[in-house]
């Protein structure tokens, strides 16, 4: 008869999350993973193949993270108020994971994952098409993302050094989006 698993995928994932938000991504290794989960090393590729393997589940957890609040977060029926509530939870997700939300937008970070693009978008294109009109749906979807990402990404870096609060420079930034 086998052994019993010790762990499993999702536990290892799990792991490989905390890590990556704790360490950062060049400091997550298979071995710290697998001490994290209370196995040996070579048992833990049992689970995933490879460090990028790794990765590449761990990105599309953070995608089904994301998209699970996105679409949780857009449900009142106005798309108005739905845009707002779906740029908030997309804000409260990168702050609350913040390597990870970087390592989305990183290029070509690990082959064969899927992105938070190809995740989580069907939401924000279905509200930015009432809003703006299926003429310009796609225009006005990559400008709200890529405004909000810049923003955000200027916030987890500090960069907004002025003054001034940030949430009220949010609300304002998203007004005129």
């Amino acid at each position: 008869m086998p052994a019993r698993a010790q762990t499993s995928t999702a536990v290892v994932v799990a792991a490989g999350r905390r890590l990556l938000e704790e360490r950062g991504t060049d400091a997550l290794t298979m071995r710290d993973v697998a001490d994290a989960v209370g196995v040996r090393t070579p048992s833990l590729y049992k689970r995933v193949r490879s460090r990028s393997d790794l990765l590449r589940l761990v990105l599309e957890d953070v995608a089904d993270e994301l998209t699970a609040a996105i679409d949780t977060a857009a449900n009142s029926g106005d798309p108005t108020a739905d845009l707002r509530a779906l740029m908030a939870a997309y804000r409260r997700f990168a702050h609350a994971n913040p390597v990870a939300y970087a390592l989305m937008y990183a290029p070509q970070t690990v082959s064969g994952a899927t992105t938070r693009s190809e995740r989580s978008s069907a939401t924000l294109l279905r509200l930015v098409t009432e809003l703006a009109g299926p003429r310009h749906t796609l225009q006005a979807a990559r400008t709200i993302v890529a405004w909000a990402n810049g923003f955000i990404a200027m916030e987890l870096a500090g960069a907004f050094r002025l003054g001034g609060d940030i949430d009220q420079a949010w609300e304002f930034g998203l007004d005129r989006v």
